[in-house]
């Protein structure tokens, strides 16, 4: 008998510490989307600014996951811009049919990169593009979603058992930057989010990827290279110091936060101040990596739902056409866009299409995908209503469609809260509603995925 009882008891010691349903697995990808020739470059308005130069490449990445109950979990990371309706609507498509992928469980974000090709229709009202601009686009674009299919089904096909673990650094690079836009601006209030998410995947006992996230900008540059700004010098610094795994950048809540200083004057290269942010932002990586982490367990949750953003009353036709007589530029393009709808539909449009994202890895972590150029306020306020140790809040999830102000944000006006819609085709800034609307349906989300213990 006291021999059974030792046998029982070894084969105790040897069960996994945590349950079958806690198991992972994990896939992992990337495509190299560095344009091979000249290109309009993203981001900011103004002439047409021609790429020169590659500072060094810019990627997509794709983490894909499985849990115990064998639901295909996808996350793509891009050193672009942003997605437009148009663009997520093919690559959704397309990984719906050829992987059965279900709406909610893939995640598209952007790091806002503003060093890389213009594509599709994405904020397509900043550029006035000739014939042979329009040209390298299209065939820049449509090299993009080749590369998107590719990125998304290596990350399926390399799935293999997996340990995931989270923790949070700081870094503190991150300035509001409505405080930096004139002397008025400085009494403005200057919230920021320094937190730096690390959710870190291994397999046979191999750092394999590493995915984090910061709240700010990528505009450390301007220039005429194609580069991935801080968020690309991050990862290359990231991949040094971790030479088998892939890190992966996810832009969070940088609406109204820039990396500042920036843009560097004559006495400095160009590249130095994105280079520093980048060192700094993956030293906050490598303390959490090399730290203790916590295991993040399974099965995960995902809800979506897509709720509507009303507007405030825009100008009613005939100031539009009143206006546009001496309009030039992008203005002219905006309010021309404004005159057609109106004459087309007999109104421009009154609301906008807002889909929210939520992942819950087990309990231990929730992860909230908003859609837009989300302010930090919203970072701020969900982690304190669901959990500063436990929450990550992401913006530039699907398509780029808006600045996305908070109540407060919207009463001060500027540029994120009121102007900053006309470039992405919105004829006023949001009705007062806005934050609520965002708060109740990121809580409905939540109550149906239930996810207490």
């Amino acid at each position: 008998m006291p021999a059974l009882i030792l046998i029982v008891a070894m084969l105790v010691t040897l069960l996994p510490s945590q349950p079958l349903s806690a198991q992972w697995m994990a896939g992992i990808a990337r495509a190299d989307i560095t344009p091979s020739k000249p290109v309009p470059l993203a981001g900011y308005g103004g002439a047409t600014r021609m790429s020169n130069k590659v500072e060094h490449p810019i990627w997509l990445k794709a983490l894909a996951l499985q849990d115990s109950t064998q639901n295909t979990y996808v996350i793509v990371t891009a050193d672009l811009v942003g997605l437009s309706p148009t663009m997520v609507n093919r690559i959704v498509d397309s990984a719906q049919t050829r992987h059965q992928l279900v709406r909610q469980r893939l995640i598209l974000n952007c790091s806002h990169n503003h060093s890389c090709p213009v594509t599709e229709d994405v904020l397509w009202l900043y550029y006035d593009l000739s014939s042979e601009e329009t040209s390298a686009r299209n065939e820049y674009t449509q090299f993009v979603y080749e590369k998107y299919d590719r990125c998304i089904a290596e990350a399926i096909a390399n799935l293999r058992p997996a340990e995931l673990a989270f923790e949070q650094g700081l870094a503190g690079f991150a300035v509001n930057r409505r405080r930096s836009r004139g002397e008025e601006s400085r009494a403005l209030p200057g919230p920021v989010d320094h937190d730096v998410p690390v959710i870190t995947i291994k397999s046979d006992g191999q750092l394999k990827a590493i995915l984090f996230g910061y709240s700010c900008h990528t505009t450390a540059l301007g220039g005429l290279s194609i580069n991935g700004d801080y968020a690309g010098f991050a990862q290359i610094a990231l991949e040094k110091s971790y030479p088998q795994s892939i890190a992966m950048f996810v832009q969070n809540c940088g609406g109204d936060i820039n990396p500042l200083p920036r843009i560097r004057g004559k006495d400095q290269p160009a590249t130095a101040l994105a280079a520093m942010y980048g060192e700094i932002l993956a030293e906050a990586v490598r303390q959490v990596v090399d730290g203790p982490m916590r295991t993040l367990r399974g099965p995960m949750k995902a809800g979506m739902d897509e709720i509507q953003l009303e507007l405030q009353p825009g100008p009613e036709l005939q100031q539009l056409k009143t206006e546009i007589v001496t309009a030039s530029g992008m203005r002219k393009r905006e309010l021309q866009l404004w005159i057609d709808q109106t004459q087309k539909l007999g109104s421009t449009s009154s609301a906008v299409n807002y889909p929210i994202q939520i992942w819950n890895f087990g309990g231990d972590l929730t992860w909230i995908a908003l859609t837009g150029e989300t302010v930090v306020d919203y970072s701020l306020k969900f982690k304190e209503q669901y959990g500063w140790n436990s929450t990550w809040v992401t913006g530039y999830n699907d398509d780029l469609l808006s600045y996305v102000p908070s109540l407060r944000v919207l009463k001060e006006g500027g540029y994120e809260g009121t102007t900053g819609m006309y470039e992405y085709g919105h004829r006023a800034p949001y009705a007062e509603n806005v934050e609520q609307r965002i708060v109740d349906g990121v809580a409905k989300i939540m109550k149906s995925l239930d996810t207490s213990r």
